[in-house]
C-alpha cells in the first residue's frame, strides 16, 4: 500500500525518504530568526512522516522582508536547533529564499526594491526601480543567504521564482519595463535569475541541493506556462537546478496559489503539465492534496515525482503516519476553507480552522495530554462541533464523558452549512468529529433535551456548554449600522434567515432576490450562490466597505465573485442600510445618505447575527463544580473559535 509514496528519491545528493513534501508556507511564527514556535510545528509534523520539508520564504535581504530572516549571520544558529531538533525523525530539510519586490515593504516599513516603478496588485506606493548595481547586490545577497542556510545544516535551498514575486516581476513582459540588460528580451527577462542561481552554485557545497520554485500567472498575458516552462527548462540545461517545484498564480487572482473548498484535488494539473513539461529533475506538485491515496494516484500516473501536502498537514500533523499505519480514517480532514491558515497569517499569524494546536505546539501538541489517574464525569450539553472536540479532548485525557444533544444528529449548525453550494466539505470536520469520539469511547445521546435539573441529576464534576445559536427573528431585526432605525416588513413580504433559505429548497423564490449581509462571513456568499445557482437576479447589500470582509483574506471571495459575475445576474452595494421589506420589492439607502432606492426582491435574505443560547449555563452557574461555556453559546461565530474553545475547556479540566 502506498508504495511509490514510501519509496525514496534523490534531490541532487540530498535522498528524501519518501515523496510527501511540505512546501514552502508563511506561518508568521518567526519574525526574524527561526524561534521556538516555528521548531515545534516543524517538528510536529517531522514526526508525523514528511519526507521532505521547504521552510518558509527567508528575506535575503532588507529591501523587502516578511517574517523570517536570514539577512546576516545570526539567522544561522536558530536554524541549526531546527536541524538538530528534526534530524532524529529522519525528515530532511530545505530553505526558501524570498524577496517580493513589489509585494512587501522594507525592513524598516519603507517602500520595496522592485523591477519597476508599477505597484503591486495590493500596494498602495509605487516602489523603488532597482538600479543594475542594485540587482548586482541582490544577487550577492541571495548567495550569502544560502551559505548561511548551508552552514546551518539544512540541504538545500529553493528559490522563490514563481507566484508574483520579485522574480516572476522580472519574467513579465508586462511588469518588466526595463530598457537594460534586465529588461525587453526573453534572455534579459531571466537574466537576474540566473546569475542568482550561478552564484548560489559557486559558493555551496556540490551536495547541496539547488531548486526553483516557478509558475505562471492567473493572467497568462501577464506571464504565461509556456515562459515558466522555457525558463525552467533554461536554468536545468545548464545544471544549475535539482528540482523544480511546480506552482501556478499570483496577486492578480491569488486563491489560484491555494484554491479553497470549491476547486478538486489536482486543480492546477492543467498548469503543471505545461510548466514541468520536459523537466527531467525531481518535480514537486501542489493542488489540494490531502490525502496519501490522492498523492499515490498522482505518482503512479507520472504526474509528479515528490506531492506538496501543507494544509493536510497543517490539519493533521500525523498524516502520513496514521495513513502509513492502516488509520486513514484517524486522520483530522483539512476542510479547504483558507480561514486559519491562508487568512491567519494576512491576519498576522498562521492558525488552523479544524486543529487549535497549530502554532502552539510548543504548549498545547496532544503528546502532551496524558491520561489523568483521578477520572472526572464531564458532561457535554450540545453536539456541534465545539462540544465535539471538547467531548473528543476530555476522553483524550481519560475523563468519562457524556454528550447530550437535543437534535436527532450531531454537527449543529455545519448540518445547514453543508447545504450551501461549493461548502459540502465543511461537514467534513463534524464528521470527523463524530467518528472520534465514538471510538473513543463517549456515551452519546442523541434527541435528548437536558435542562439544568436534568443535567445536576447526573452528579457531573465538569459541564460544558455546547448549546450555540440560531438565527434571530427576522421580523425583529436591528442593523448593526443603524440599530435605532425601524426596518419596514410588510405582513406579505417573503424575508427568510439563511437557513430558511437553504432547507426549503423546492419552493419558488421568484426571479429576483437581495441578500443583506449584516455580518460579512462565507454565510452570504453562500446564500447568494444559491439563488443564482436557482436562476435568480441577486443583489448584495451590506453595510460593510467590501463584499464579505470577513473572507477576503482567504481568497474565497475572489473565486466567489468569479463565479457570480459570470453568471451575468449579481450586483453588489455596499455600505448601505435597510429601509423596508415589501412584497416584491426592498428599500435601502447609503448609512451615511439620505436617497433612497428601491429594489426588485420577491424574496430577501437577512444574514444577521445569531443568537446564543445560554439559559442552561445560566442556570448552572454556581451550581457545577466546574462550568465551561464555548463556542457559538458564548458569542455566535464561526467554526475555529468553536472548536478552538471546546478544545481548551477539556484541557483545563482539573
Amino acid at each position: 500500500m502506498f508504495e511509490r509514496v514510501f519509496s525514496p528519491i534523490k534531490i541532487g545528493a540530498v535522498e528524501i525518504p519518501n515523496r510527501i513534501v511540505r512546501t514552502a508556507h508563511a506561518t508568521a511564527f518567526s519574525r526574524g530568526y527561526v524561534n521556538d514556535d516555528l521548531i515545534a510545528y516543524h517538528l510536529e509534523r517531522a514526526k508525523g512522516g514528511a519526507g521532505l520539508s521547504i521552510i518558509e520564504g527567508a528575506s535575503v535581504h532588507p529591501s523587502s522582508t516578511f517574517a523570517l530572516s536570514i539577512r546576516d549571520d545570526g539567522a544561522i544558529a536558530p536554524m541549526r536547533r531546527l536541524v538538530d531538533a528534526v534530524a532524529p525523525t529522519g525528515m530532511k530539510l530545505f530553505q526558501q529564499l524570498w524577496h517580493g519586490g513589489y509585494t512587501d515593504p522594507s525592513a524598516s516599513g519603507g517602500l520595496p526594491w522592485a523591477v519597476a516603478a508599477l505597484p503591486g496588485r495590493y500596494a498602495v506606493s509605487p516602489p523603488i526601480p532597482m538600479t543594475t548595481d542594485q540587482i548586482g547586490e541582490l544577487v550577492d545577497a541571495y548567495a550569502k543567504a544560502a551559505v548561511r542556510v548551508e552552514a546551518s545544516g539544512v540541504q538545500g535551498v529553493e528559490i522563490l521564482a514563481g507566484n508574483g514575486y520579485l522574480f516572476s516581476q522580472f519574467f513579465s513582459p508586462v511588469l518588466n519595463q526595463r530598457t537594460d540588460e534586465y529588461g525587453g528580451s526573453f534572455e534579459n527577462r531571466i537574466r537576474a535569475l540566473l546569475d542568482t542561481l550561478r552564484a548560489i552554485r559557486a559558493v555551496t557545497s556540490s551536495g547541496f541541493a539547488l531548486g526553483i520554485r516557478i509558475g505562471d500567472s492567473s493572467d497568462q498575458r501577464i506571464l504565461s506556462a509556456q515562459d515558466a516552462n522555457a525558463i525552467a527548462l533554461r536554468a536545468q540545461a545548464e545544471g544549475l537546478i535539482d528540482f523544480v517545484n511546480v506552482t501556478h498564480g499570483d496577486y492578480y487572482f491569488h486563491v489560484d496559489r491555494y484554491a479553497g473548498m470549491d476547486q478538486p484535488v489536482g486543480y492546477q494539473l492543467p498548469f503543471v503539465e505545461r510548466i514541468a513539461r520536459d523537466i527531467s529533475v525531481p518535480r514537486i506538485i501542489v493542488g489540494r492534496y490531502a490525502t496519501l491515496d490522492d498523492a499515490e494516484q498522482a505518482l503512479k500516473e507520472g504526474q509528479a515525482d515528490l506531492i506538496n501536502i501543507v494544509r493536510g498537514m497543517i490539519a493533521d500533523p500525523q498524516l502520513v503516519v496514521k495513513a502509513r499505519d492502516g488509520r486513514g480514517t484517524e486522520v483530522r480532514p483539512c476542510i479547504g476553507c483558507n480561514q486559519g491558515c491562508i487568512g491567519g497569517v494576512f491576519n498576522g499569524r498562521m492558525g488552523c480552522a479544524v486543529n487549535p494546536v497549530v502554532g502552539y505546539e510548543k504548549m498545547l501538541s496532544e503528546d502532551r495530554i496524558v491520561r489523568t489517574a483521578t477520572p472526572r464525569k464531564v458532561i457535554v450539553v450540545g453536539g456541534g462541533v465545539a462540544g465535539m472536540e471538547a467531548a473528543r479532548v476530555a476522553l483524550l485525557g481519560g475523563h468519562r464523558v457524556t454528550l447530550v444533544e437535543a437534535a436527532s444528529d450531531l454537527g449543529g449548525l455545519l448540518n445547514y452549512a453543508r447545504h450551501m453550494p461549493k461548502l459540502h466539505a465543511i461537514g467534513d470536520i463534524a464528521v470527523w468529529l463524530e467518528n472520534e469520539i465514538y471510538r473513543l469511547g463517549a456515551e452519546v445521546k442523541l434527541s435528548t433535551y437536558m435542562d439544568a435539573e436534568d443535567v445536576l441529576a447526573e452528579n457531573p464534576d465538569v459541564v460544558i456548554v455546547a448549546t450555540g445559536s440560531q438565527p434571530a427573528d427576522v421580523h425583529a431585526f436591528m442593523q448593526t449600522a443603524d440599530p435605532a432605525a425601524e426596518v419596514r416588513i410588510a405582513a406579505d413580504a417573503r424575508v427568510l434567515t439563511s437557513i430558511d433559505m437553504i432547507m426549503d429548497g423546492a419552493k419558488d423564490h421568484g426571479r429576483t432576490a437581495l441578500v443583506f449581509d449584516d455580518v460579512g462571513h462565507y454565510e452570504a456568499i453562500g446564500c447568494c450562490e444559491e439563488l443564482i445557482n436557482r436562476g435568480l437576479e441577486v443583489t448584495y447589500v451590506t453595510r460593510h466597505l467590501m463584499f464579505a470582509p470577513a473572507m477576503e483574506a482567504t481568497g474565497r471571495t475572489q473565486a466567489a465573485l468569479q463565479r457570480f459575475y459570470k453568471a451575468g445576474t449579481f450586483r453588489i452595494v455596499t455600505q448601505a442600510e435597510l429601509v423596508a421589506i415589501e412584497k416584491g420589492r426592498a428599500t435601502i439607502k447609503p448609512i451615511f445618505g439620505t436617497e433612497a432606492e428601491v429594489l426588485q426582491a420577491e424574496t430577501v435574505v437577512i444574514v444577521g447575527y445569531r443568537e446564543s443560547q445560554i439559559e442552561i449555563w445560566r442556570a448552572l452557574r454556581g451550581r457545577v463544580a466546574q462550568l465551561h461555556l464555548v463556542g457559538d453559546a458564548l458569542s455566535a461565530r464561526d467554526l475555529q473559535p468553536a472548536i478552538r474553545e471546546g478544545h481548551l475547556a477539556a484541557r483545563s479540566i482539573t
